[in-house]
């Protein structure tokens, strides 16, 4: 089976309309929003800040996220950073590799898409430990820094090439 992570940008039409049909569990929207809020993200002002990417398996989706940069990198991220967000694998597809998948593609597809990038950074909820261990497994470092988010506490993680 073969699992790429491709920029949202050459995703065919058929395969877009695949993209809108993610689901995660209700559990986690709480934590990395719905498809359509993600791709509200990413098409509503297109721009070099936002780039959207597909996990394809046998070219179909099954999960997405979004990278983000200046002009709309967050307050709380390093200017020489891109960030990671709404990272999400459909529930159907869940439980089979897919979401580590797509966090050892991403440093790859990350420099591809801003070649001028240091590093790589995310925040993810305090209470979130599967995430949180999920993103160490991969190299991932917490800075140690918690603050208050949209539901409650954040980590900030980074990841340095």
């Amino acid at each position: 089976m073969t699992a790429r992570l491709v920029p949202y940008d050459s995703l065919n039409a058929l395969q877009r309309q695949q993209v809108e049909a993610i689901e995660v569990h209700k559990e986690q929207i709480r934590f990395s929003g719905d498809i359509h809020g993600a791709l509200h993200t990413l098409l509503s002002k297109p721009g070099p800040g936002v780039k959207g990417f597909a996990l394809l398996v046998e070219d179909v989706p099954v999960a997405f996220l979004l990278l983000k940069r200046p002009p709309v990198l967050p307050t709380w991220a390093d200017e020489h950073s891109a960030t990671l967000h709404a990272l999400q694998v459909d529930h159907r597809a869940q439980g089979k590799g897919y979401g580590k998948a797509c966090l050892q593609a991403l440093p790859y597809v990350a420099r591809q898409a801003f070649p001028e990038i240091k590093g790589l950074e995310l925040s993810v909820d305090a209470d979130n430990a599967s995430a949180i261990a999920l993103y160490a497994k991969f190299g991932w470092v917490d800075s140690g820094e918690a603050y208050r988010g949209r539901i409650g506490y954040e980590r900030r993680m980074g990841l340095i090439f």
